[in-house]
Protein backbone atom coordinates (compact mmCIF):
# COMPACT_ATOMS: atom_id res chain seq x y z
CA UNK A 1 0.00 0.00 0.00
CA UNK A 2 0.91 3.30 -1.08
CA UNK A 3 2.33 5.78 1.72
CA UNK A 4 -0.45 8.37 0.41
CA UNK A 5 -3.21 5.59 0.03
CA UNK A 6 -2.41 4.86 3.59
CA UNK A 7 -2.86 8.56 4.61
CA UNK A 8 -6.02 8.62 2.89
CA UNK A 9 -7.05 4.97 4.77
CA UNK A 10 -6.20 5.79 8.19
CA UNK A 11 -7.28 9.98 7.80
CA UNK A 12 -10.52 9.72 5.74
CA UNK A 13 -12.46 10.84 9.07
CA UNK A 14 -10.25 13.34 10.14
CA UNK A 15 -10.24 14.99 6.49
CA UNK A 16 -14.71 14.48 6.26
CA UNK A 17 -14.98 15.98 9.65
CA UNK A 18 -12.49 19.00 9.06
CA UNK A 19 -14.46 19.89 5.74
CA UNK A 20 -17.99 19.61 7.49
CA UNK A 21 -17.06 22.05 10.60
CA UNK A 22 -15.42 24.05 7.64
CA UNK A 23 -18.35 24.21 6.14
CA UNK A 24 -20.77 24.87 9.61
CA UNK A 25 -18.54 27.94 10.58
CA UNK A 26 -18.55 29.33 7.06
CA UNK A 27 -22.51 29.08 6.38
CA UNK A 28 -23.03 30.26 10.52
CA UNK A 29 -20.78 33.11 9.39
CA UNK A 30 -22.98 34.37 6.50
CA UNK A 31 -26.01 33.50 8.36
CA UNK A 32 -24.57 35.68 11.41
CA UNK A 33 -22.93 38.63 8.86
CA UNK A 34 -25.75 41.01 9.09
CA UNK A 35 -26.48 40.98 12.54
CA UNK A 36 -23.13 41.28 13.51
CA UNK A 37 -22.67 44.56 11.41
CA UNK A 38 -25.41 45.69 12.71
CA UNK A 39 -24.48 45.47 16.49
CA UNK A 40 -20.96 46.85 15.67
CA UNK A 41 -23.04 49.89 13.57
CA UNK A 42 -24.91 50.70 16.67
CA UNK A 43 -22.01 50.39 19.12
CA UNK A 44 -20.65 52.66 17.30
CA UNK A 45 -23.81 54.99 17.40
CA UNK A 46 -23.55 55.01 20.98
CA UNK A 47 -20.25 56.08 21.40
CA UNK A 48 -20.15 59.04 19.22
CA UNK A 49 -23.42 60.10 21.10
CA UNK A 50 -21.81 59.91 24.23
CA UNK A 51 -19.00 62.52 23.04
CA UNK A 52 -21.74 64.66 21.19
CA UNK A 53 -24.95 64.77 22.87
CA UNK A 54 -26.31 67.01 20.86
CA UNK A 55 -26.63 65.19 17.92
CA UNK A 56 -29.65 63.31 16.29
CA UNK A 57 -27.76 61.64 13.88
CA UNK A 58 -24.46 60.53 12.50
CA UNK A 59 -24.42 60.31 8.57
CA UNK A 60 -21.38 58.86 6.79
CA UNK A 61 -18.81 61.64 5.35
CA UNK A 62 -16.65 59.57 4.60
CA UNK A 63 -16.06 55.53 4.17
CA UNK A 64 -12.60 54.19 3.76
CA UNK A 65 -10.91 57.87 3.04
CA UNK A 66 -7.63 57.69 2.07
CA UNK A 67 -5.23 59.74 4.36
CA UNK A 68 -1.76 60.60 4.88
CA UNK A 69 -0.80 60.23 8.61
CA UNK A 70 1.34 62.51 10.35
CA UNK A 71 3.87 59.95 10.01
CA UNK A 72 3.52 59.79 6.26
CA UNK A 73 1.71 56.82 6.04
CA UNK A 74 -1.36 56.07 4.22
CA UNK A 75 -4.54 55.00 6.15
CA UNK A 76 -8.00 54.56 5.40
CA UNK A 77 -10.43 56.55 7.90
CA UNK A 78 -14.31 56.37 8.01
CA UNK A 79 -15.83 59.56 9.10
CA UNK A 80 -19.23 60.64 10.53
CA UNK A 81 -20.96 64.20 10.78
CA UNK A 82 -22.86 64.74 13.71
CA UNK A 83 -26.08 67.00 13.08
CA UNK A 84 -28.67 67.75 15.44
CA UNK A 85 -32.73 67.95 14.34
CA UNK A 86 -32.66 71.12 12.15
CA UNK A 87 -30.12 68.91 10.50
CA UNK A 88 -27.21 71.59 11.68
CA UNK A 89 -23.80 69.92 11.75
CA UNK A 90 -22.95 70.12 15.66
CA UNK A 91 -19.68 67.63 15.09
CA UNK A 92 -17.69 65.49 13.71
CA UNK A 93 -16.36 61.49 15.01
CA UNK A 94 -13.82 59.63 12.92
CA UNK A 95 -12.36 56.09 13.73
CA UNK A 96 -9.03 55.56 14.13
CA UNK A 97 -6.87 53.10 15.38
CA UNK A 98 -2.71 52.49 16.55
CA UNK A 99 -0.31 50.61 18.57
CA UNK A 100 -0.74 50.14 22.01
CA UNK A 101 1.27 48.06 24.45
CA UNK A 102 -0.35 44.72 23.74
CA UNK A 103 -2.21 45.11 20.85
CA UNK A 104 -4.07 47.87 18.56
CA UNK A 105 -6.10 50.70 20.40
CA UNK A 106 -8.77 51.79 17.71
CA UNK A 107 -10.84 54.77 19.12
CA UNK A 108 -13.85 57.07 18.38
CA UNK A 109 -12.60 60.74 18.13
CA UNK A 110 -15.07 63.69 18.24
CA UNK A 111 -14.25 67.43 17.28
CA UNK A 112 -16.62 70.00 17.50
CA UNK A 113 -18.18 71.32 14.28
CA UNK A 114 -15.01 74.17 13.22
CA UNK A 115 -12.67 70.94 14.24
CA UNK A 116 -11.09 73.52 17.04
CA UNK A 117 -11.27 71.86 20.10
CA UNK A 118 -11.80 67.76 20.57
CA UNK A 119 -15.34 66.64 22.21
CA UNK A 120 -13.31 63.73 24.03
CA UNK A 121 -12.56 60.11 22.82
CA UNK A 122 -14.36 56.26 23.53
CA UNK A 123 -12.61 52.86 22.75
CA UNK A 124 -13.81 51.06 20.02
CA UNK A 125 -11.75 48.14 20.60
CA UNK A 126 -8.84 47.77 22.81
CA UNK A 127 -6.48 44.55 24.40
CA UNK A 128 -4.40 46.88 26.76
CA UNK A 129 -3.37 45.47 30.06
CA UNK A 130 -6.24 45.13 32.39
CA UNK A 131 -5.57 47.49 35.51
CA UNK A 132 -3.07 49.28 33.49
CA UNK A 133 -3.32 50.47 30.00
CA UNK A 134 -6.91 49.86 30.26
CA UNK A 135 -7.39 52.60 32.60
CA UNK A 136 -7.35 54.97 28.93
CA UNK A 137 -11.07 54.76 29.92
CA UNK A 138 -10.53 56.10 33.26
CA UNK A 139 -11.80 59.79 33.73
CA UNK A 140 -8.36 60.63 34.76
CA UNK A 141 -7.05 60.32 31.52
CA UNK A 142 -9.76 60.37 29.31
CA UNK A 143 -11.18 63.54 30.32
CA UNK A 144 -7.87 65.54 29.93
CA UNK A 145 -8.85 65.29 25.77
CA UNK A 146 -12.56 67.35 26.36
CA UNK A 147 -12.16 70.80 24.95
CA UNK A 148 -8.75 70.55 24.37
CA UNK A 149 -7.70 71.96 21.47
CA UNK A 150 -7.59 70.11 17.55
CA UNK A 151 -4.24 70.17 17.30
CA UNK A 152 -1.13 67.99 18.34
CA UNK A 153 -1.31 66.83 22.06
CA UNK A 154 2.25 65.73 24.13
CA UNK A 155 2.54 63.66 26.65
CA UNK A 156 3.77 64.35 29.95
CA UNK A 157 4.51 62.10 33.36
CA UNK A 158 3.80 65.30 35.36
CA UNK A 159 1.13 67.92 35.54
CA UNK A 160 -2.22 69.03 36.33
CA UNK A 161 -5.27 66.56 34.90
CA UNK A 162 -7.82 68.93 35.56
CA UNK A 163 -6.19 71.71 33.11
CA UNK A 164 -7.18 71.36 29.38
CA UNK A 165 -4.75 72.29 27.41
CA UNK A 166 -2.28 70.42 24.69
CA UNK A 167 -0.71 68.64 27.92
CA UNK A 168 -1.51 65.12 28.61
CA UNK A 169 -0.56 63.58 31.84
CA UNK A 170 0.30 60.15 31.64
CA UNK A 171 -1.42 57.13 33.17
CA UNK A 172 0.80 55.84 36.17
CA UNK A 173 2.26 52.66 35.17
CA UNK A 174 1.02 53.00 31.66
CA UNK A 175 3.13 55.20 29.73
CA UNK A 176 3.31 53.23 26.62
CA UNK A 177 -0.64 52.73 26.46
CA UNK A 178 -1.37 56.80 27.18
CA UNK A 179 1.59 57.34 24.22
CA UNK A 180 -0.67 55.03 22.26
CA UNK A 181 -3.78 57.45 22.32
CA UNK A 182 -2.06 60.62 22.18
CA UNK A 183 -0.26 59.03 18.81
CA UNK A 184 -3.62 58.35 17.54
CA UNK A 185 -5.34 61.87 18.25
CA UNK A 186 -1.49 63.33 16.46
CA UNK A 187 -1.82 61.07 14.09
CA UNK A 188 -5.02 61.46 12.28
CA UNK A 189 -6.05 64.97 13.40
CA UNK A 190 -4.25 67.17 10.82
CA UNK A 191 -5.40 64.83 8.05
CA UNK A 192 -9.03 64.53 9.22
CA UNK A 193 -9.40 68.49 9.23
CA UNK A 194 -7.68 69.08 5.43
CA UNK A 195 -10.43 66.32 4.48
CA UNK A 196 -12.87 67.92 6.10
CA UNK A 197 -11.87 71.45 4.41
CA UNK A 198 -11.69 69.87 0.79
CA UNK A 199 -15.42 68.67 1.46
CA UNK A 200 -16.56 72.31 2.36
CA UNK A 201 -17.73 71.26 5.74
CA UNK A 202 -15.96 73.47 8.20
CA UNK A 203 -16.78 76.75 6.51
CA UNK A 204 -20.09 77.98 8.21
CA UNK A 205 -20.79 74.69 9.83
CA UNK A 206 -23.92 73.34 7.81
Amino acid sequence: MSKIKYFITQSWLLIAASFCFGLLIAVANAAWAPRIEQNQTAKLNDLMKSLITNAQNFPSVAQNAQITTAKGKPAKIDIYKATDSQNNIVGFAFVAAGPGFADIIKLVIAVDKKCEKFLGFNVLASNETPGFGSKITDHFFADQFKNAPARKVRLDKTGNPEQIDEQIVAISGATVSSQGVVNIFNNYTDSIKKLLQQEGLLENGK
